[in-house]
């Protein structure tokens, strides 16, 4: 894990454990969310989006659980660009979650857009908000892709 690509160093709190005693299934959800929104920050898109009246959204999130995560352990998540489409208006991000013993926990993958909050419609980043959208750290296996590709699938 590179450094660069962690967006999010916290501690598990108590209301973050489930009955088990081990952190709960939404927790790995809010914990990438939030490193999402720490990216857009880092990349000073943030405020930008939120000017412009257009928001991120989510039309699908996969979490692989893989360790235990316990109350009071610290966590580092990452962020990672795996897909982007050429005219910006979709994107892929994969976060890890991982252990400050190195252990990795949890991968959150989550397919996005753009979403225009005035007309309710999805929406492309203005070409500078793109470009620095694209500086987002990449996966091994990062592919730009075109809107044909997604017609096929």
């Amino acid at each position: 894990m590179e450094t660069q690509n962690v967006f999010l160093a916290t501690q598990i709190l108590w209301s973050m454990i489930d009955a088990n005693g081990h952190l709960r299934h939404s927790a790995y959800a809010d914990l990438a969310a939030q490193a999402r929104v720490n990216v857009l920050a880092a990349l000073g898109l943030a405020n930008e989006i939120a000017h412009l009246r257009i928001g991120p959204i989510l039309f699908k999130e996969e979490l692989t659980y893989l360790k235990e995560v316990r109350m009071n352990e610290d966590v580092k998540v990452t962020v990672e660009l795996k897909r982007y489409r050429s005219d910006g208006a979709r994107y892929s991000l994969v976060s890890q979650i991982i252990r400050a013993d190195g252990a990795l926990c949890a991968v959150v993958a989550v397919e996005g857009a753009w979403l225009d909050l005035k007309h309710r419609k999805l929406c492309t980043l203005p070409e500078a908000m793109q470009e620095a959208f694209i500086k987002i750290p990449k996966t091994a296996d990062f592919e730009v892709y075109t809107k044909e590709a997604d017609l096929k699938a």
